[in-house]
């Protein structure tokens, strides 16, 4: 008898994937860009900015592209497979390889010009800056001479 993990929420979770690769992937001719998986994000927003943070273990950084298009950002990549062979005593490998891709769109607030990136032991930590608040131009009325 084998011993299996029990995951009562497995098909809601790849139903969930699956409709997420569909939205995320359509580029107006029906084509859809897929994934193998889809790493786990962290967005925080803060005063003068905001912050995502992807899980990425493995990954180098120059394997990751991130790109910022009208107003949505992509970051897209792929985790090498390691060999393996079943002689070597696996009999199941639950850790995670091949493409990934994600997209998220950012406010009319985030200022794309000044997006930066960088990697840190497995997590890619974006930092996307907010404009500065266009503050209303007073204009003073002076009396006439």
């Amino acid at each position: 008898m084998a011993i299996a993990r029990y995951e009562p929420w497995s098909l809601l979770h790849q139903l969930h994937r699956e409709l997420d690769r569909g939205r995320e992937g359509g580029n107006g001719e029906g084509s859809a860009v897929t994934a193998e998986w889809a790493p786990a994000v962290d967005i925080k927003e803060e005063p003068d900015k905001f912050v995502l943070q992807a899980d990425l273990p493995g990954v180098k950084p120059e394997e990751v592209d991130i790109s910022m298009e009208d107003g949505v950002l992509t970051i897209r990549g792929e985790k090498k497979t390691e060999a393996k062979t079943e002689k070597e005593g696996y009999k199941r490998v639950e850790r995670t390889y091949g493409s990934f891709y994600r997209r998220f769109s950012l406010p009319d607030t985030a200022n794309p010009e000044a997006i930066s990136a960088k990697m840190n032991q497995g997590v890619l930590e974006i930092v996307i800056p907010k404009r500065e608040a266009v503050q209303p131009k007073r204009i003073n009325v002076t009396a006439a001479a």
